[in-house]
C-alpha cells in the first residue's frame, strides 16, 4: 500500500511538474526526479497543503490589493474635486476682492478714516506672524494690534448691509469667524454705538 502511494505521488508530481521541465536543463530534470523519489507519502501531501494554502493567501492578498486599488481610485477623485473647489474658490476671493475694492456706490474706494465704516474682521490672532506687511499692497486688507492681539479684516464698507453679506459671503467660503466691526475717524467703536443711529 505505501510502494502504491509513492507511485500515485510521484506520478502526480510529474505530470505537474510536466510544464516546468520543458524550461529545465537536463541536470534540473535529473536532481528534480531524484528530490520526487526520496519523497515519503506524508511529505509530498505537507507540500500539497501548503501550495493550496499559500495559493488561498495568494487570493486574499490580490482581493486585498484590489481593494486598496478601488481605494486609492477614491482618494485620488477626491483630491481632484477638492483641487477643482480651491481653484473655484481662488476665483471668488478674487473677485470678491475686486468687488471690495469697488465696495461704494460710486466706485470710489470708501475713506475708512472718515465717518463710520464697517469691515469684516476674519481673525484676532496672538500666535501668528505679523500680516502687517501685507496691507502696503493691498487697499481691502487692514492688519492692526491691540494688546498684542493681532486683528486682520477686509474690506470697508460705509453701508452696514454691504458689510453684512460679504460676511455671509466670508462664511460661505468658510471663514466661519468671520464678524463685522466698526470704525468712526478710523478709530475702533462698539458696534452697537453705531447701530443704534442706522438701523
Amino acid at each position: 500500500m505505501k510502494n502504491l502511494a509513492i507511485i500515485f505521488s510521484l506520478i502526480f508530481c510529474l505530470v505537474i511538474a510536466e510544464d516546468s521541465y520543458a524550461q529545465m536543463s537536463k541536470q534540473e530534470q535529473k536532481e528534480w526526479k531524484k528530490r520526487i523519489k526520496d519523497l515519503e507519502p506524508e511529505q509530498y501531501k505537507n507540500l500539497l497543503d501548503e501550495n493550496k494554502i499559500m495559493k488561498e493567501e495568494n487570493a486574499e492578498m490580490e482581493d486585498r490589493l484590489d481593494k486598496v486599488d478601488v481605494q486609492l481610485a477614491d482618494k485620488d477623485d477626491q483630491i481632484e474635486k477638492y483641487k477643482q473647489q480651491i481653484n473655484a474658490l481662488q476665483k471668488e476671493v478674487a473677485s470678491m476682492e475686486e468687488k471690495v475694492k469697488n465696495a461704494s456706490a460710486d466706485g470710489s474706494v470708501v475713506n475708512d478714516q472718515q465717518g463710520v465704516v464697517f469691515k469684516v474682521q476674519i481673525g484676532a490672532f496672538t500666535k501668528k506672524e505679523d500680516l502687517a506687511k501685507y496691507k502696503a499692497n493691498s487697499t481691502t486688507f487692514n492688519a492692526e494690534k491691540d494688546n498684542n492681539i493681532q486683528k486682520f479684516t477686509l474690506g470697508a464698507f460705509k453701508d452696514y448691509w454691504e458689510a453684512d453679506t460679504f460676511k455671509k459671503y466670508l462664511r460661505s467660503m468658510g471663514v466661519k469667524d468671520a464678524w463685522i466691526v466698526a470704525f468712526n475717524d478710523g478709530q475702533r467703536v462698539p458696534l452697537k454705538d453705531v447701530l443704534e443711529g442706522i438701523i
